[in-house]
């Protein structure tokens, strides 16, 4: 479904990502985790096209996506979550899911027609506002939402687009304990849906574990574990390099 292949991006003499080569299945989420500065959200980002890559490739599908851009890869179906929430503030909770929407289902703008002729559309952008429990606040501005609320909209924002990659970069982050099981459900439904392919980055150790089919590790840019979770966790270059303990803790 997903493949880098040496994917390498360079800022000036620093290496951030260096020549990782990894594959993601379909039906499987894979965690990737590492240090702060590791170089894992700047590896997302080459993978959506957020950055370009000074080397190395990225495919889809069998497709060299290489040099397309993050539209043109979510148009190919690559759905990106970010570390830090990317609303429409001014809009309300409604507005920013149902352009997603109406890119999925390819209705584009049309300014002769009336809200009413949407119908569908605003069914289903209301259907994935009651997935994330922020049914009763789909006329609030986007701004007005807390923290925790904002993330759940991101969330049905990505899922009002349904992808065939699912790309969550932190998705607890900031959350409240009463929020976080929300979002760690969602993910858990699209896991099962067993067509879909999940990465995620988290920090949360207990997160990792319940969730992830196999592990990922980066350290200063380079891949140097994957495998199941149990194995990779246990393993003393992951406990030197990740967590700096022999024995297994939760990352600052």
């Amino acid at each position: 479904m997903l493949e880098t292949r040496d994917l390498t991006i360079r800022f000036g003499g620093h290496v951030a990502v260096d020549r990782v080569s990894c594959r993601f299945e379909p039906g499987t989420l894979t965690a990737i985790v590492g240090p702060n500065g590791a170089g894992k959200t700047t590896y997302f980002n080459l993978i959506s096209g957020q950055l370009r890559a000074s080397a190395g490739s990225v495919h889809l599908n069998g497709h060299d996506i290489t040099a397309e851009s993050a539209p043109q890869r979510t148009h190919r179906g690559l759905g990106r979550a970010f570390q830090l929430t990317q609303l429409f503030p001014n809009l309300s909770v409604l507005e920013n899911v149902r352009p997603a929407v109406q890119s999925r289902r390819r209705e584009g703008l049309n300014l002769w027609s009336v809200w009413s002729d949407h119908r569908n559309t605003l069914e289903r952008a209301y259907q994935l506002l009651e997935r994330v429990k922020l049914g009763d606040r789909a006329d609030a501005p986007a701004a007005s939402l807390p923290h925790g609320d904002q993330r759940k909209l991101e969330v049905a924002m990505l899922m009002a687009l349904e992808p065939s990659v699912y790309m969550f970069d932190e998705p607890t982050a900031g959350m409240s304990v009463d929020d976080v099981p929300v979002v760690l459900d969602l993910i858990r439904a699209l896991k099962a849906q067993r067509d879909k392919t999940i990465l995620l980055v988290e920090h949360k150790m207990d997160v990792v574990r319940e969730l992830a089919d196999r592990i990922v590790v980066l350290h200063n840019g380079q891949l140097v574990a994957d495998g199941e979770p149990e194995a990779v966790i246990a393993s003393p270059v992951v406990q030197q390099a990740y967590l700096g303990t022999s024995t297994v803790e939760e990352p600052a």
